[in-house]
């Protein structure tokens, strides 16, 4: 008998190590497969892009905030990795009668690597994940080395348009802004994604640079061009967006990115 608490501190209970897995959150379902689980996974929702030929080997179950409830219950899966955040309070509701929903709520580094460590024990799958957080907490000390010398930025990190979002305190790119030495000016207001009038965006904090993600709303140059003139002398620069909110072991691979991005400022 494994007993087993998520992330929210619900305790799930399993007679054996679950062999069928349903995973509704795209980074979650990049890091099953860095763990070894590619043959486990059963269900991934349309947004599962990494690896990408998961996207014609694995049955899609709908997108992350509107799964089919229907589809899931014909995989008869074991468990189901959700997010607090990525997948809906009414679809964790309806999917909690098939069987155990195991639920991330990943904000910080360290709520990554108890996240990465949980999925190990879970999945019986301790070494993969320990060699992962190594790997993990190895490039996360090599960057601050890296940023340590660097001058800090005011920033602003959009993450949709109609309305213009940015991403606020309590987020996972919050984290990673503050890794970097980025010093987020809509980081203290109230809402994780709050929407912002870009015409104030001069006295709400006047950034130097304004990030333009790819993910999740891809990001043009007549965006980059109707942010940038409000500002005083911001520079607007495209960002791969995956880079800033995937947690799990996606993160090992950011650090390089980050490195690449200061050395363009």
């Amino acid at each position: 008998m494994l007993i087993l608490k998520d992330q929210l501190g619900r305790e799930h209970k399993f007679e054996h190590t679950p062999k069928r897995i349903v995973s509704l959150v795209p980074s979650l379902t990049a890091t099953l497969f860095d763990l070894g689980l590619e043959d486990e996974l059963v269900g991934i929702t349309t947004a599962c892009i990494h690896p990408y030929h998961l996207k014609v080997t694995k049955t899609k179950v709908g997108e992350t905030k509107k799964v089919d409830v229907e589809q899931i219950k014909l995989l008869n899966p074991d468990v189901i990795i959700a997010n607090v955040d990525e997948n809906t309070i009414e679809g964790i509701e309806q999917l909690q009668g098939i069987c155990p929903v195991w639920l991330s709520d990943v904000r910080t580094m360290d709520q990554n690597i108890q996240m990465i460590e949980a999925l190990g024990q879970l999945f019986n799958k301790r070494t993969e994940a320990r060699k992962w957080i190594d790997k993990i907490q190895f490039g996360q000390r090599d960057l601050m080395d890296f940023v340590s010398g660097k001058p800090g930025y005011k920033v602003a990190y959009f993450v949709g348009k109609d309305p213009h979002t940015v991403a606020g305190e309590g987020t996972f790119i919050q984290e990673m802004l503050t890794l970097n030495q980025f010093e987020n000016v809509y980081a203290n207001r109230v809402e994780t994604y709050p929407e912002v009038e870009i015409k104030k965006i001069r006295i709400q904090g006047d950034p130097e640079l304004v990030f333009l993600p790819s993910v999740p709303y891809a990001f043009q140059e007549e965006d980059a061009f109707e942010i940038g003139r409000f500002t005083h002398h911001g520079k607007t620069i495209f960002v791969e967006g995956e880079m800033f909110s995937w947690y799990g072991t996606s993160v090992a691979k950011a650090f390089d990115y980050f490195k690449q991005i200061h050395n363009r400022l």
